[in-house]
This record gives C-alpha cells, structure tokens and sequence, in this order.
C-alpha cells in the first residue's frame, strides 16, 4: 500500500496534466481499487503492482514495483477491469495458476469484457518504478490489440519505434500490447533516448 496523496499524485503522473487533471484516479486498498477522485473526461489513471506483469516474469511478486497508467475511455471499459480482477484475486491469496485459471473463466463466462477498439494508455511518468533493471524505462504509449505476431506493426525492427510487450503474448488474456516511446516526460521534461 501507499500512502493515499502520494498514489495520486503518481497515478496521475502517468499522462500530461491537459489528461490527468481531468482523470478519475483510482488508489489500492486492502480491498481492492477505489476510486480516490472523480474525474470528467472519461479517462483513469492507477498505480499497478508487480503482478501486473507477465505471470513468468521473476519480480511478478516485486512489493517496490510501481507502473501509474492512464487509460483512455475504451481501455477502461475493456483493459482496466482485468487490472481490477488480477488485483482482486491477489488480495484474496490465490496463487497464478488459480489466477489464470479465474481470469479464463472469466473471460469464457464473459464477466470480463472483450477488447475494445481503440484501448491505450499513457505510461509517461517519470516517478515509476516497473522493475529492478528497468526502473521508470521510457515515456511510452500502449495500444491494445488481440494478439498478433510483432511483425504485423513493425514491432521490434531495427529503426522501428514499436515495441511488442510480452506482457500478455503467453497470457489467458490473449492481447497484443504494443509500446511506442514518446520524448517527453508527462510533466513536459526531455526523456534519456532509447539505447
């Protein structure tokens, strides 16, 4: 858990301010995602934990882990509430396979919804923390599409600006999620070029 001021304030970091000023932010709880301010444009930023990440990844359990999103409209009816779902079985102690097992059924029984033309999200903050090695990486934009090999957008070429996260290329949510690194922080700020 966080602090509740500084969670917002690092959620709403992930956008620029014209998005995240205007956002609804939702903070952690011993009970799950809360909503902590109410926004009016139709956009949600949260703070995600390690088990956000790939279930194979090794710091899947990493407590210093913290990714602040911003959803765009269509990514919080249709990307957010499998956030909202992998957080709630965490909290209720159940291990990844259950995880997986929970969140395909979930998928087949539709209580979770089908993706949604259109879902990114920002991921501009410079205060966050997605791993041990990469720390807060790179501004970048995510864009949510069902999965498709990397080669369909160019992902992952030389000289090519998209990125293939592999996220969700073994998950049972069975998306593509590709990055596209942007040059400024969300506060305006020059960030480091890729190496």
């Amino acid at each position: 858990m966080m602090d509740r001021a500084a969670e917002i304030a690092l959620a709403k970091s992930a956008a620029p301010p014209s998005i995240a000023d205007k956002a609804t932010v939702l903070v952690l709880t011993r009970h799950g995602y809360e909503t902590a301010v109410q926004g009016s444009n139709g956009f949600v930023c949260a703070v995600e934990r390690g088990w956000m990440s790939q279930y194979n990844f090794p710091q899947f359990w990493n407590p210093h882990m913290r990714g602040p999103l911003c959803y765009n409209p269509p990514a919080v009816r249709s990307i957010l509430p499998y956030t909202i779902k992998r957080t709630e079985l965490v909290l209720a102690g159940r291990s990844k396979p259950e995880m997986i097992a929970a969140i395909k059924d979930d998928i087949t029984s539709h209580a979770l919804p089908p993706l949604e033309s259109g879902a990114m999200t920002y991921m501009m903050s410079k205060q966050g923390y997605l791993n041990d090695e990469a720390h807060n990486w790179v501004p970048h934009l995510m864009f949510y599409f069902p999965r498709a090999q990397g080669s369909t957008w160019g992902a992952d070429l030389p000289g090519a600006p998209p990125m293939l996260n592999p996220q969700f290329q073994d998950s049972p949510e069975a998306l593509s999620v590709v990055m596209v690194p942007v040059t400024p922080w969300s506060d305006g700020t020059s960030a480091p070029k890729m190496q």
